[in-house]
């Protein structure tokens, strides 16, 4: 029997409900009535409703396929964005940084510290500082609590309206409020009029600049980024014509922005910028995932290594993966064993060799290179996942339940990992195990139906042994009051959903 996945503890039901029944205003004796530094948005958004309605539309967006989950792109945001957090100074604030399929420039901060940003943005940046610059930006807006102070003044006496107003707030953020997913959101014909309305405040934005120009500082990005973007931003205003990018839609830009950011960065202390090797290697890895033409992006990069000075390694990468997505990993492994013997601290040549070896037909020689680079990096969240997807390609489903269950117990999986090893545990034969995973897997995407049904499933199948049995009927007792009344696995006698 495989080993408990302590990770799925962690697994919370509670955005499936969001907006499922009004939330209560906090009474006038409340905790909640005491916000921090005399702020009245904690008054109307606590703490916990805030993370509560992020999550929830976070799940939406996953749910409706916008949201980008590949190992190597999320942990580089995910680093970059702590980076900046460790000099928020906002030490009980949990921050998830998520990326948005959509080509539209736009990035976005929800309740409860969700910030997301669009592949577009990256893809318009120029350097390191100019995306962080964004990020600390979005940082500033929910470390200086804009989103509830806008949903405050919004509606001060129904946190449910609160609540369409702050989903309203992402519907123009994306760049898609499509009808189908502003009802799915729980929102009324009447959206896009509040949209219109909640865009946030000027000051609101130079203090997001103000506080996210220090933040960039202190973490040693060039603070001269944000204003760059910005100009950058504000060029393309005439250029795209109608078609204003929706980053300036939600971030109005004007000449005295930019020159009040700029003016601020001059202030500054002179600081040792770092910026990190991985930001072109990703932002190639972006471009190539994002083509429509596996063809056209193979010729885009071998049109731009033959005019480039010098073959940047950055382009080699982004050459070798199009060569892959193009079914030529033969000619993409030469390119990758060169970058990976140039460098072999940059985790991404790691990751690439091994999947192109794998794909070329060798899944030996595969194995080995990804067996060496947990050596030098172990528990890295990309090499591991794509160590396990390696191993299950081989057929060696054991090993690859094993170490994605140590990975998934010290560092918390999406959707899409919990996906991958109940694709392991079923392949090694622990279909008990892979119905168990597949719950959780249907409960991160919010169906909760289906979670259940996967338990029942995991329940009936032989030779259980009593631990099991007894974890996937706590699981299932969790969840069948979130069941709708009518379900044959709700008893009659059910409480209600709690809100």
């Amino acid at each position: 029997m495989a080993m408990i996945p302590r990770f799925l503890v962690t697994i919370s039901v509670a955005a499936l409900v969001i907006f499922a029944a009004p939330i209560p205003r906090a009474s006038a004796t409340s905790a909640y009535d005491l916000p921090d530094i005399g702020s009245p948005a904690d008054a109307v958004l606590s703490k916990s409703q805030a993370e509560q309605i992020g999550r929830s539309v976070l799940l939406r967006l996953r749910v409706d396929g916008q949201v980008l989950e590949d190992p190597e792109l999320d942990e580089y945001l995910d680093s970059i964005g702590h980076r900046l957090v460790a000099q928020a100074h906002e030490g009980d604030q949990e921050f998830t940084f998520f990326l948005v399929n959509e080509k539209v420039i736009n990035a976005f901060a929800l309740p409860g510290g969700y910030i997301g940003v669009n592949t577009g943005l990256i893809l318009q940046t120029q350097r390191e500082s100019e995306l962080a610059g964004v990020m600390a930006h979005e940082i500033a807006h929910v470390t200086q609590k804009h989103i509830a102070r806008r949903a405050s003044a919004q509606s001060r006496s129904s946190m449910l309206a609160a609540a369409a107003v702050l989903a309203a707030i992402l519907m123009g953020a994306t760049g898609t409020a499509d009808a189908n997913v502003i009802q799915a959101t729980a929102m009324s014909a009447q959206a896009f009029a509040v949209q219109q309305s909640i865009n946030y405040t000027r000051v609101n934005e130079y203090e997001a600049d103000r506080v996210g120009l220090q933040i960039l500082h202190n973490a040693n990005f060039d603070p001269y980024g944000m204003p760059d973007f910005f100009e950058t931003m504000g060029r393309l205003t005439g250029s795209w014509g109608n078609r204003v990018p929706e980053f300036l839609l939600t971030h109005p830009i004007s000449s005295t922005r930019i020159a009040e950011t700029r003016s601020r960065a001059d202030q500054l202390p002179p600081t040792t910028v770092t910026e990190s090797r991985e930001y072109p290697l990703m932002r190639e890895r972006l471009r190539v995932l994002g083509a429509e033409s596996s063809i056209e992006i193979v010729e885009y990069y071998q049109d731009a290594l033959e005019k480039s000075p010098e073959p940047y390694p950055y382009l080699r990468y982004g050459y070798g993966l199009a060569l892959i997505r193009d079914g030529r990993a033969d000619d993409a492994v030469p390119i990758f064993h060169e970058l990976r013997e140039s460098d072999d601290s940059v985790i991404a040549y790691h990751s690439a060799l091994g999947q192109a070896l794998m794909a070329s037909g060798q899944p030996n020689e595969s194995l080995i290179v990804f067996q060496d680079a947990l050596k030098l990096f172990p528990r890295n969240v990309p090499l591991t996942i794509r160590y396990a997807e390696a191993l299950m390609w081989a057929k060696q489903y054991d090993q690859a339940h094993a170490i994605l269950l140590d990975l998934f117990n010290n560092v918390p999986p999406t959707a899409t990992q919990v996906r991958l090893i109940a694709n392991a545990a079923g392949g090694a034969g622990e279909n008990a195990e892979a119905h168990y995973y597949m719950a959780e897997y249907y409960l991160l995407n919010g169906n909760v139906m289906m979670a259940v049904d996967q338990l029942n499933q995991a329940l009936s199948q032989p030779d259980l042994q009593a631990v099991q049995r007894a974890r996937f009927e706590a699981r299932k007792a969790q969840l069948v009051p979130y069941l709708p009344k009518n379900h044959p696995d709700r008893p009659s006698s059910a409480e209600a959903k709690p809100d």
